[in-house]
């Protein structure tokens, strides 16, 4: 199977299961990421996700040009003709927490996998590249606009212009990634986050996540004024009620998203 997924405690585990070719995207690999895109939105048991790759060498090198071939279609056509878009990345458009744990090459289509994930933090020997300037191209997934905004623009135009890799401890940087631990280490450190996140009050944690990345594109004056609207709007919530009721008995609170 291309896609690995478990849900445990909250926590989806979607694991890109195609070592011997670098984790990366086929045309099957690319349909099941669609449904498991779709799962995470629509069940209310996923509070947080984590995204990583199987084996030790590759989270994931992008698309694999050995089995995708160029579409039949025009630019048009797939644009305006389908019900559904093909991109990669179509249907994560979740307020649910993403986190990446990058074990690997982060490359193309892999790294911009990556920046569509909300934490990222990387294994020892990581590295992530968007080469595409190399062969005439450029990142297609939202690699020109996610990455200014994760690590700036002028570290982003080195990386983009040049199409040179970095290393974890580069990324660490530069922002990139926000933890790096050994490869060992890495499935338990994403894990030890993802339960720290799906422990606490599911409303509250979409709302923020929500905020953040919309906020980043609002004057702040704006922003704030969203942030003190939904403030409002989260105050008289169950969850809010039982974890002040939990904090007062001296016990873990009991969040059902309402």
């Amino acid at each position: 199977m291309p896609i690995l997924f478990e849900v445990q405690d909250h926590i989806a585990t979607i694991t890109l299961n195609r070592p011997e070719a670098m984790n990366s995207i086929d045309p099957a690999t690319r349909g099941e990421l669609h449904e498991v895109w779709k799962r995470i939105k629509h069940d209310d048991a996923i509070r947080v996700a984590i995204l990583t790759g199987a084996g030790d060498k590759a989270f994931c090198t992008g698309s694999d040009l050995k089995k995708t071939m160029p579409p039949q279609e025009s630019f048009a056509e797939l644009t305006f003709g389908r019900a559904e878009s093909d991109h990669l990345l179509a249907g994560l458009d979740t307020d649910k927490p993403l986190i990446c744990a990058v074990n690997g090459y982060a490359m193309g289509g892999g790294m911009e996998l990556a920046l569509a994930c909300d934490i990222r933090i990387a294994a020892e020997n990581a590295v992530f590249a968007l080469s595409e300037v190399r062969i005439g191209s450029i990142p297609g997934a939202g690699g020109t606009q996610r990455l200014p905004r994760a690590i700036g623009a002028s570290n982003a135009l080195l990386m983009l212009l040049t199409g040179d890799r970095v290393d974890a401890r580069e990324a660490l940087r530069m922002g990139l990634v926000s933890q790096v631990v050994s490869a060992d280490a890495l499935p338990g450190a994403a894990r030890q986050i993802a339960e720290r996140i799906a422990g606490n009050a599911p409303l509250s944690v979409r709302a923020i996540k929500r905020l953040v990345h919309s906020g980043l594109d609002m004057p702040l004056p704006a922003a704030i004024d969203t942030e003190r609207y939904v403030f409002g709007l989260l105050r008289d919530t169950e969850d809010r009620i039982e974890g002040r009721k939990a904090f007062q008995e001296k016990r873990s609170p009991v969040y059902r998203g309402r």
